[in-house]
């Protein structure tokens, strides 16, 4: 039976001829067998960084810098093509576009070189050339390979918002364009390669999804063409039990749920981007990680409900570059609002709260953000609350470095007693200080705040709870 399937391909996966051959051997497989195949990539790996960085050595007037980069990344994609592609009209175009919109790169540094600044917006234009020119690459190699295959810019389907760098998709829209334009070239046996991470307001300008939003494009047009499988490929086998840097028995992990991994997203684990689920929660489509370098593994299902395994944790992650703020003061018992402020007073300083404790007596409350934001949202806190402060009811607001989130992450958690008691057995059995705990409402998770000196320790020890009874 014929089925739609749409693929996100990450950066390692298209970053190099011998990957890109691998990426097309796969859609190759798949359309061969009579299936429809919705293709997104990212931009080659290092691409984006290169671009990002080229756009403050022309803010720093440094124009040599940004047209050595534009020859090294036109030099990169011919020199792909040319090892994949025979000489012919097909190898000829795609060069010529690739050209193109290089031209157009070095134009807007121009720009940004005369005027010594770059809006949202530039930044947002400037990045997307990565996964453009990836796009037309990718198209030309499934062209060769005798696929129906053509390259579009995602803002020709995903309309969003004109939050520059950090855009949302406006759904109605988005699903209007997909409906009229995406989906009939579906219908006449065309395999569209689409830019992941980006889209476009109404009016055409570039937008991004943010960093790592290639795996949310992916899930966006799922969800909005009801694909029968998201798969996201990339550079390891699924998602594993713990990071195999950190402990070296790390497991692939067969099948999880969308909660279980919508935590271990967030919670630090690499493989998907924390919104990816979002979009395909209320269509049930099923999630597959699998590894581009070894398509014969299966990789890791990810469906509405998992399984509950002998060991209640199924997986443990970290997050590192973190600091705790602590607010906390005699007089803050009983007083409403305090920490209603000191959280819109972080949200003002352009933070995301990563996690949050407080204390049953309520005299102190902490909450993590990340490492470089630490200051200026302490400074924020400090303002937002000076009266509380001159009349002693907040005693201080400290900020503690050099700490890191522990997460142990599994849906069998939830009603399973003493599930706590032996993470926290595990940590003391280590002499491992626990700084600070939260549990989500969810009881999928359990979440807490340990020494970056300890952090290697730990993930073992809970890393062993997860192995408990696994051959």
């Amino acid at each position: 039976m014929s089925k739609l399937i749409t693929m996100k391909f990450g950066g390692t996966s298209v970053g190099s001829p011998e990957a890109i051959s691998n990426v097309v051997d796969i859609v190759t497989r798949e359309t061969g067998m009579g299936h429809r195949v919705i293709v997104v990539v990212s931009a080659m790996s290092g691409v984006t960084d290169a671009l990002l960085g080229s756009v403050k050595q022309a803010i720093a007037g440094n124009k040599w810098a940004y047209l050595e980069t534009a020859r090294k990344l036109r030099d990169r994609h011919d020199d792909t093509l040319n090892i994949l592609l025979p000489p012919g009209k097909n190898r000829e175009s795609t060069q010529a576009d690739i050209a193109a919109l290089m031209d157009e790169y070095v134009e807007i540094c121009q720009a940004v070189n005369i005027l010594g600044e770059a809006t949202p917006r530039i930044w947002d234009a400037v990045v997307a050339f990565g996964e453009r020119m990836s796009a037309r690459l990718v198209a030309a190699v499934l062209r060769q390979r005798g696929v129906d295959s053509c390259a579009y810019d995602a803002g020709e389907f995903l309309i969003t918002d004109d939050q520059f760098q950090q855009a949302v998709p406006l759904w109605d829209e988005t699903q209007a364009r997909i409906d009229n334009t995406l989906l009939p070239l579906l219908q006449r046996g065309v395999t569209p390669v689409i830019t992941g991470f980006l889209g476009a307001t109404r009016d055409g300008s570039i937008t991004t999804l943010g960093r790592g939003g290639s795996d949310y494009s992916g899930a966006i047009f799922a969800a909005c063409t009801n694909s029968d499988e998201l798969i996201i490929w990339t550079d390891v086998d699924g998602v594993m039990t713990t990071d195999p840097r950190l402990d070296r028995r790390a497991r692939v992990l067969p099948l999880v749920s969308y909660q279980e991994v919508g935590e271990l997203a967030f919670y630090g684990a690499k493989v998907l981007h924390p919104k990816t689920v979002q979009p395909i929660l209320d269509k049930g489509i099923p999630i597959r990680v699998r590894n581009t370098f070894n398509p014969g593994h299966p990789g890791t299902l990810i469906r509405e409900n998992g399984e509950q395994t002998k060991t209640v944790i199924k997986a443990v992650t970290s997050i590192k570059n973190v600091s705790l703020l602590t607010v906390s003061g005699k007089g803050m018992i009983g007083v409403p609002g305090i920490a209603g402020r000191t959280f819109l007073a972080s949200a003002q300083a352009g933070a995301s709260i990563l996690m949050i404790s407080q204390s049953s007596s309520e005299q102190s409350f902490c909450f993590l953000v990340t490492e470089h934001t630490a200051e200026h949202v302490k400074q924020a806190i400090e303002t937002k609350l000076a009266a509380e402060l001159a009349r002693r009811d907040i005693d201080r607001v400290e900020v503690q470095e050099d700490v890191v989130i522990l997460t142990a992450v599994g849906s069998g958690m939830r009603g399973t007693p003493g599930v706590a008691g032996r993470v926290f057995s595990a940590m003391g059995n280590q002499g491992i200080n626990v700084i600070s705990i939260a549990q989500g409402s969810s009881e999928c998770s359990i979440s807490f705040v340990v020494a970056e000196s300890d952090l290697e320790r730990a993930v073992i020890a809970l890393h062993d709870l997860a192995l408990e009874g696994v051959a």
